[in-house]
């Protein structure tokens, strides 16, 4: 039985909510945490949106299993179910659980499950000398229920409360790594965030893998009630009643779950400081999550909003088969605008390199992005995933690989360029903050991190715990753009 642990993060914020799930397993079963070099078991969460995430997995794998060869090596996450028998051929790789299983994760990690891969199972018999495989395309087992959320480690941690997406974008493998749609009930949604708050938490993120789809697969009674069910393919004694069936939850309000009205509950119903969204797709932020950004944003809701554009061509967008046009794209920024007023940050991701993307394409982006208003860019060289439509496309019309990088530094650039724009229009003016756990050379200069309520980091000219609401004022920018600012009273 190990005693000690290491869980290694990839991928976005859905995913590291995954990890820490995994953790919080492990601690209640009695595991320390330790480095990977000094771990008994090392469970790696992988991202497989790139093939570069694929190739910083495997790296992470092979350095784990030199440093460390007793360690027992646990692969989960996107990668281990878009390709888990490569994923099982890679030296040191005990066992191979993909997002349909994660559930499983903690016992395999300890070696308590059954050693009866699926791939056993489908292929009549062990594949010699390769780890065991849980993974099927039902993810019947794919939700891992985290502990409580406390503010630890994480200060502003993640509530993922969506899992799967039902898109098909042309590019992207989330469909087949994570499944469709699932939605975690309202009323797990308001416990969790009840406990946070009662242990002193002061600023929440939640998150899913196409957040904006939330309550879209929840069962509705006709009497206005959320069944629970679909979320939690293993439920606890707790949410199921003595004859087994789903726990039924009341809900206020009529008509289907949304977003929207979860958000609503959140922000009526407890009291949570502040709560921030994570990335939601253009199309659901819908007049009413949008009026909610009006009525509470800069003072309990985060005024940031992360909108995914991918392209300003109307062309591309079709091809990569995204749900909007880029005149939808600008008028739900207006609209955004408008709503939190010019201290709202607006963040996009951007791919550059679509199969296909001719140079007035990639101008049609630079000129979107130059015309809108915002504060930090994610920007990604397109890259080819098995199994999607755009893994042909790119076979067909692919753009040069020289030519990518020379449209990534344009966008490098711009994004730079935007990113101190906005911040510089702070200096002189006061904002509101929760402050971080600090780096120690930044501690060692007697300051501290924060992170304002919209989305700016900051150094602060004081030294302060974490987890506490600032307001502060905006003195300058740092050479790498982080605001400058001294700290008042509490808020």
């Amino acid at each position: 039985m190990p005693s000690t642990f290491h869980v290694e993060h990839f991928g976005c914020r859905a995913a590291r909510a995954d990890g820490e799930a995994v953790s919080d397993r492990l601690r209640a079963a009695g595991l320390s945490e330790r480095q990977p070099s000094a771990a008994d078991v090392v469970v790696v969460n992988t991202c497989s949106v790139t093939a570069e995430a694929d190739r910083a997995a495997r790296a992470f794998i092979r350095r784990a299993h030199r440093v460390n060869p007793a360690a027992r090596i646990v692969v989960t996450g996107c990668y281990a179910q878009r390709a888990p028998e490569e994923v099982a051929g890679i030296s040191g790789v005990a066992a191979v659980v993909g997002n349909s299983h994660k559930a499983l994760t903690p016992a395999i990690a300890l070696g308590l499950a059954d050693l009866v891969s699926v791939q056993s199972l489908l292929a009549g018999g062990n594949v010699p000398d390769q780890a065991p495989i849980w993974a099927d395309d039902r993810f019947a087992h794919s939700f891992l229920e985290g502990a409580q959320l406390l503010p630890g480690a994480q200060t502003r941690p993640n509530l993922k409360i969506q899992e799967g997406c039902g898109n098909r974008c042309t590019f992207c493998v989330i469909p087949q790594t994570r499944g469709l749609s699932r939605s975690l009930a309202a009323a797990a949604v308001l416990k969790q965030v009840e406990g946070f708050v009662a242990a002193g938490g002061n600023e929440l993120v939640i998150s899913g893998i196409n957040l904006g789809q939330w309550g879209r697969d929840l069962a509705r009674n006709p009497d206005g009630m959320d069944i629970e069910d679909s979320w939690f393919p293993i439920l606890s004694a707790e949410r199921r009643g003595k004859d087994g069936a789903p726990v039924i939850h009341r809900t206020p309000g009529a008509g289907k779950p949304s977003l929207t009205g979860l958000v609503r509950q959140i922000l009526e119903q407890t009291g949570l400081p502040r709560l921030r969204l994570s990335s939601i797709e253009p199309m659901d932020w819908n007049e009413e999550l949008i009026g909610l950004m009006a009525e509470f944003g800069g003072a309990r809701l985060a005024r940031h909003a992360h909108l995914p554009l991918q392209s300003g061509s109307d062309a591309v967008l079709r091809r990569m088969h995204r749900r909007y046009r880029p005149w939808h794209y600008s008028e739900k920024v207006a609209a955004l605008m408008r709503a939190g007023g010019p201290e709202l940050t607006l963040g996009a991701d951007v791919m550059v390199g679509f199969p296909g993307e001719t140079e007035s394409e990639f101008t049609e982006t630079v000129e979107m992005v130059r015309a809108l208003p915002f504060g930090y860019l994610h920007l990604f060289p397109f890259s080819p995933r098995p199994g999607t439509r755009a893994w042909a496309l790119h076979s067909e019309q692919p753009v040069e690989a020289a030519v990518v990088e020379e449209r990534m530094a344009v966008m490098r650039t711009l994004a730079t360029e935007k990113s101190e724009t906005h911040r510089r229009w702070f200096v002189g003016r006061e904002l509101e903050a929760i402050t971080l756990r600090t780096p120690d050379d930044l501690a060692e200069r007697r300051c501290s991190a924060a992170l304002t309520e919209n989305f700016l980091p900051v150094e602060l000219q004081s030294k302060l715990p974490a987890n506490r609401l600032v307001r502060i004022q905006v003195t300058g920018l740092t050479s790498e753009g982080t605001l400058v600012a001294a700290a008042s009273n509490p808020v």
